[in-house]
């Protein structure tokens, strides 16, 4: 029955996700768009934690180590809605997208190893901006239209085995493809004909991860969780093309003249990530721990990218902590006691750097700040837990004619467990 389930609804979920743009936020207008967290819906919940933590029933994508505990196949996948509310010093606006945003089966390989492989979005572009220009009797001189989808996707396989009692290790490999379109369309007042500038990246390029983790006894009741990730570093090429030309809007845009027509191979260089976490917890019963995250500057080389005057980028910093509470997890008595219970916060600097005057070096941190809840609710009388998520936050600032954008995301994940390689028993 599960694995019916899991194909009827990946087969729905996948077509109707993909053909959507899974992003509504104006800075996914920047570089390759917005970096996606590779964390499951549970994690999430939990502030983004996950680097020191395994479960042997639920995967854990921030870590192949995790993946040495797992001891029942595990299918998951997720969706997610987006929600944002944009304002600067002009007015506010507001966006929506929903998406698949992760699926993965992962597999145990014996007592103490397994694997994992998968399909989630890597970076998403989605916006539609319009910007307009007065004169000094406010009257409308100008209108630019600004428009970007796409994105790029990583598939993923990953292994952790145990190297001894307590210590585990994992290695995970990613391919990243996909494609990106961005365009801004001027018209000029009393002018027949509106400009285009057009720009398209194919993207593709290998990335691999690998982590560790060591878990021990405190005390009785309580143990220690360490781990680290470490994201190496990596190149992603782009194959570009960018066109201007003319266009009659009235028309239903159609070309005229074409202006320039240029194509070219540009580079994104990933500098090494590195993730440590630490946590303490009960097994099946509580957990509470904190991750960091630290990474130099992002390097986007190219003909397309070179022409990106308002952006540069920094150093990037992530803290995320949570935690989690499950009342009685073997309870058959009550099925509120079974429930899981998350929640947690991040305090994250993207790296991401703004001039919105396209002059000077007046450059803007863009931060992001998220609280996050949830539960896990058992689905009968299986292991396997439909899991809820919300988060709140807040990304970017008014400031030097920016963008704040207030977000709510809404997020929804099947966590389906199966037991494979069941030893024939003879009676």
């Amino acid at each position: 029955m599960i694995k019916k389930i899991i194909v009827i609804l990946t087969l729905f979920i996948s077509v109707a996700s993909f053909a959507q743009k899974n992003n509504a936020s104006a800075y996914s207008f920047f570089g390759i768009g917005d970096k996606n967290t590779s964390n499951t819906v549970e994690q999430i919940s939990m502030g983004g934690i996950g680097v020191s933590l395994t479960d042997q029933f639920r995967l854990n994508l921030s870590n192949p180590a995790s993946l040495s505990g797992l001891k029942f196949t595990t299918y998951a996948l997720a969706i997610e809605n987006k929600n944002i509310w944009a304002k600067d010093n002009q007015g506010k606006e507001q966006g929506a997208a929903t998406y698949l945003s992760y699926l993965a089966m992962g597999i145990p390989l014996g007592e103490n190893a397994g694997m994992t492989f998968g399909l989630l979005p890597n970076t998403s572009v989605g916006y539609s901006l319009v910007a307009n220009s007065f004169n000094a009797s406010n009257e409308l001189t100008e209108i630019s239209a600004y428009n970007g989808e796409g994105g790029t996707n990583k598939v993923f396989l990953g292994v952790g085995f145990q190297i001894f009692k307590g210590f585990s290790v994992g290695l995970q490999g990613n391919y990243i493809f996909g494609k990106i379109e961005n365009n801004i369309t001027n018209q000029l007042k009393d002018v027949a004909l509106a400009t285009k500038y057009e720009t398209f990246s194919r993207i593709k390029g290998f990335a691999i991860n690998s982590g560790f983790q060591y878990k021990t006894k405190l005390t009785e009741n309580v143990n220690l969780h360490l781990g680290a990730n470490f994201d190496l570093e990596s190149e992603v090429d782009t194959e570009d093309e960018e066109y201007i030309y003319s266009l009659s809007i009235a028309s239903g845009e159609i070309p005229r003249d074409t202006l320039l027509t240029n194509k070219g191979n540009g580079i994104l260089k990933s500098p090494l990530k590195t993730s440590l976490g630490i946590g303490f917890g009960k097994e099946n019963k509580w957990f509470a721990g904190i991750d960091y995250s630290f990474q130099d500057a992002l390097q986007l080389q190219g003909n397309i990218y070179n022409n990106f005057t308002k952006i540069a980028y920094d150093s990037y910093s992530k803290i995320s902590i949570g935690g989690f509470y499950t009342p009685k997890f073997t309870s058959i008595t009550s099925y509120w006691e079974r429930v899981t219970y998350r929640a947690g916060l991040k305090m994250e600097k993207t790296g991401l750097m703004v001039n919105s005057s396209g002059t000077g070096n007046d450059f803007t941190a863009i931060d992001d700040f998220g609280i996050s809840f949830g539960v896990g609710l058992p689905v009968s009388n299986q292991l396997s837990n439909l899991n809820i998520g919300f988060e709140l936050g807040k990304r970017g600032k008014i400031n030097n004619g920016l963008i704040q954008e207030n977000y709510i995301n809404f997020r929804l994940s099947f966590s389906l467990n199966d037991k494979w390689f069941k030893k024939r028993e003879i009676l």
